[in-house]
C-alpha cells in the first residue's frame, strides 16, 4: 500500500468516524520539555491550555525558573 492510498484510508476513516459522532476532540494542557538553566537535566513541565510561560523548579538540583 502507498503512503497516498495509506493517507487517503486514514482521512477516510477520520471522517466517518466524525460525522457518527463518536469521536470528541479536546484541547488540553501543554507539555513543554524544559531544559534546567542550572544544571541542565531535562524537566517534562504541564502548563494550563493557552499558557506559553509558567514556573517550575527543577527535579535535580530545586532551582526555581520560567519556561521560555
Amino acid at each position: 500500500m502507498s503512503k497516498q492510498a495509506m493517507r487517503e484510508d486514514a482521512e477516510r476513516l477520520v471522517r466517518e468516524a466524525m460525522e457518527k459522532k463518536g469521536v470528541t476532540v479536546k484541547q488540553g494542557d501543554t507539555r513543554i520539555e524544559a531544559t534546567c538553566g542550572k544544571c541542565g537535566a531535562k524537566n517534562r513541565v504541564t502548563a494550563p491550555k493557552g499558557q506559553l510561560r509558567t514556573k517550575f523548579a527543577c527535579k535535580e538540583c530545586g532551582h526555581k525558573q520560567d519556561t521560555l
